[in-house]
């Protein structure tokens, strides 16, 4: 299921998965909840999608395909090795900062074994974007500015868990920093918590002086 073709109809019902998957959990949620929510005969979700599984595949390829062609595109630009991954890093954010859901329910929900079947979509797709990551460091390695004993498959880890533990303990960093607005909140993560994980990221990769 490396492409999907897309209707209102799908894109409407996709839309609802995210929601109820973000809010109930996976399993918590059931093709009722979603073609209730959606207003859209449970019969119609099943003939689109054939199960819950499948939803969650289509739903992945949906909200997550596009981040593959953005790496590979910056892999392609002129820019120095620091440069690259700082765009790199902005990239992350932006896309997992717009998609607070689906990537909550990946990371954090799915039991991999259990799900490692419906989930051989998002696996590919990471593979996909480690060999652009892999590549991006590469290159600064054969410039002689990354190191040449970085974890390089550890290198998403951080930026995303970095995200997340902000991002899942929301209250406690709104009251700390006074983030008393969702537009605060949003421009931290844009700003402050991005260039925070681009220093952390540069002292992994960067020789020492």
């Amino acid at each position: 299921m490396s492409n999907i073709e897309l209707n209102d109809k799908k894109i409407q019902i996709l839309t609802v998965a995210e929601r109820l998957f973000s809010e109930k959990g996976f399993e918590g949620t059931s093709i009722r909840d979603i073609s209730k929510e959606a207003k859209i005969n449970i019969a119609m979700v099943s003939y689109y999608f054939g199960s819950k599984d499948n939803l969650l595949e289509s739903l992945i390829i949906y909200k997550t395909s596009d981040l593959r062609l953005k790496l590979e595109n910056l892999l392609q630009e002129d820019l120095e090795p620091i440069e690259k991954v700082n765009k790199l890093i902005e990239i992350y954010i932006n896309r997992i900062s717009c998609n607070k859901g689906i990537f909550r329910v990946l990371h954090f929900e799915i039991n991999s074994k259990k799900k490692e079947k419906s989930m051989a979509a998002f696996t590919e797709l990471k593979k996909g974007n480690l060999k652009s990551v892999e590549s991006i460091i590469a290159q600064g390695q054969s410039k002689g500015v990354f190191r040449k004993d970085v974890i390089i498959p550890l290198i998403t880890p951080t930026i995303i868990g970095t995200f997340f533990h902000f991002h899942m303990n929301k209250p406690f960093f709104v009251e700390l920093l006074n983030l008393d607005t969702e537009e605060l909140y949003n421009n931290y993560i844009k700003t402050s918590l991005t260039k925070h994980i681009q220093q952390t990221i540069k002292a992994l990769l960067v020789y020492e002086n």
